[in-house]
């Protein structure tokens, strides 16, 4: 479901993504701070590195690095990248606060129907 939001448009991919973290960050960092976000962020960047090894890791509190390594890959494989990534982190904030929370700060950040889509990945 992550992967229809990042793909609705594949010519934007990259600049889909970096508003998706951008919405998904402004909402968290209002309650568990930068350090907090910026945390649950490296870790899934260092998780989806086995599968995506060219995606920058470390400190990325603007996306620049994250920008940069999806430019230079094809639409479908930073549409791919992007996907895991923000799988990934809503995987873990799932786990760490549970379901229904994460569903309705996804509903805050990305708004009704991209947070929707996302939340019945997270179910499966």
């Amino acid at each position: 479901m992550i992967e229809r939001n990042v793909m609705c448009r594949p010519e934007a991919v990259v600049e889909d993504t970096i508003v998706l973290w951008d919405l998904l960050a402004a909402e968290l960092v209002a309650i568990i701070g930068r350090i907090g976000f910026d945390t649950l962020y490296a870790r899934s960047i260092h998780m989806v590195r086995g599968q995506y090894p060219w995606l920058a890791e470390g400190g990325d509190p603007d996306r620049f690095k994250l920008r940069a390594s999806l430019a230079e890959r094809t639409p479908a494989l930073a549409g791919a990248a992007s996907s895991a990534l923000l799988a990934t982190f809503t995987d873990t904030l799932t786990q760490l606060i549970g379901e229904s929370l994460t569903t309705a700060i996804l509903r805050s950040a990305w708004g009704q129907n991209i947070a929707d889509n996302a939340a019945k990945g997270i179910e499966q």
